[in-house]
């Protein structure tokens, strides 16, 4: 069991070998390097990741400092040069695909969503990462900004990405949102940065169902009214039917205001059998994917960067992408309460450790003798209560 003596080595193996080498195949370009394959790269970039190394030749001199060890990741000493130069050319084809790889192993063994339907639950937004424009010339956004932007669809069930992608900052997310295939009968949810008709109309003839919020210049007409409880901060339910080049699309118009914040919200939805209620609370699960754009920035490394080619950025963040998808998939095997964030803080100072990370979550108990004084206790007597001279 020398490939599993070490925790990190442990959390790699649960990419199989042969998607290692189906993708090599698929993506491979010219000679293959003896030191430095696919896999040995992504070895290499995960470390950097856990260990929150600043650059490549701050995470080559701690692996250098560990050399008894490597041999257990599989790996031998690596050239700052040699890796620099696969980030540089490497295509970045083979780490997004590993990444819709690890998605499909890791899915069956994600739990369900909260809610009572079945049908897939999904969140679609997207990120900015501002980027110095004199170090990313290429990351051109403003006259003096750079930017890039990480278009992410999480998957509800187990709140892990489904899909992610990386744009200039410049493109709009309309624009992409159009290029997913979503399967049918499941619902996305986004805010009204995505609002298009046209869009709507055509995830409705793929029976694919949709929660956003409409627009405040939004013009509709008004079709029907629905009884609604205002019990939990519900104010209406109506069909509406809206105007597009021409033709008219009826939709569902819920209005809702929020009991902590008292902030209102006019939701839309072309879902017209689920509870009013239901889409309210749907709609409030989006902010999930807002959480789990927090924890990618503060425990991987997606903000700063081990080198200045777009194709070592983009390497960088499908490595990290990939990475909270073991993360995610350590956290499924092992049921336990901690969210990625804490089991990501758990294991970054374990990572080179010989536990496994069952017995790093739940350490043996010691063993603990019976204090000294119990052992004399039989060799002195209670007086009796007879006895006055006590």
């Amino acid at each position: 069991m020398a490939h599993h003596s070490t925790l990190l080595s442990q959390m790699l193996s649960l990419i199989p070998r042969h998607v290692f080498h189906k993708l090599e195949s698929r993506h491979k370009t010219g000679r293959s390097s003896r030191q430095l394959g696919f896999k040995e790269q992504f070895t290499v970039m995960a470390f950097l990741h856990l260990t929150a190394r600043r650059s490549l030749r701050d995470g080559l001199r701690c692996l250098q400092s560990i050399k008894n060890r490597l041999y257990h990741l599989g790996l031998r000493n690596v050239a700052r040069s040699t890796l620099a130069d696969a980030n540089k050319v490497r295509p970045v084809a083979f780490f997004r695909d590993l990444f819709s790889e690890m998605y499909t192993l890791c899915r069956p063994h994600a739990p369900g969503h909260s809610f009572r339907f079945k049908s897939k639950l999904f969140s679609l937004d997207s990120t900015t990462v501002s980027l110095c424009l004199s170090l990313f010339p290429w990351a051109s956004f403003r006259s003096n900004k750079g930017g890039i932007k990480i278009h992410t669809l999480l998957d509800h069930d187990g709140l892990i990405p489904a899909f992610a992608t990386v744009t200039d900052a410049k493109t709009n997310d309309c624009r992409l949102a159009k290029t997913l295939d979503l399967p049918g009968g499941s619902i996305v949810v986004f805010d009204r940065g995505y609002n298009d008709y046209q869009w709507f109309r055509a995830l409705g003839e793929k029976g694919v169902f949709f929660v956003t919020r409409l627009k405040k210049n939004a013009v509709y007409k008004l079709l029907k009214r629905r009884p609604v409880s205002t019990k939990n901060g519900l104010t209406s339910d109506h069909i509406i039917e809206v105007s597009h080049k021409g033709s008219g699309l009826t939709l569902r118009r819920i209005g809702y205001r929020d009991p902590e914040t008292n902030h209102r919200y006019e939701l839309l939805t072309n879902h017209f059998q689920l509870a009013a209620q239901t889409i309210a609370d749907i709609y409030k699960a989006r902010w999930n994917i807002e959480l789990f754009f927090k924890e990618i920035k503060q425990n991987l490394r997606i903000k700063s960067f081990v080198g200045h080619s777009e194709n070592g950025a983009l390497i960088q963040i499908y490595t990290a992408l990939t990475l909270y998808l073991l993360l995610a998939w350590q956290k499924f095997l092992c049921r336990i309460g901690f969210s990625v964030q804490q089991l990501s803080q758990l294991i970054q100072p374990n990572l080179l450790g010989n536990l496994s990370l069952a017995e790093l979550l739940a350490p043996p108990r010691r063993k603990i003798d019976d204090y000294p004084l119990f052992k004399h206790l039989p060799l002195f007597a209670w007086p009796d209560s007879s006895d006055k001279s006590w």
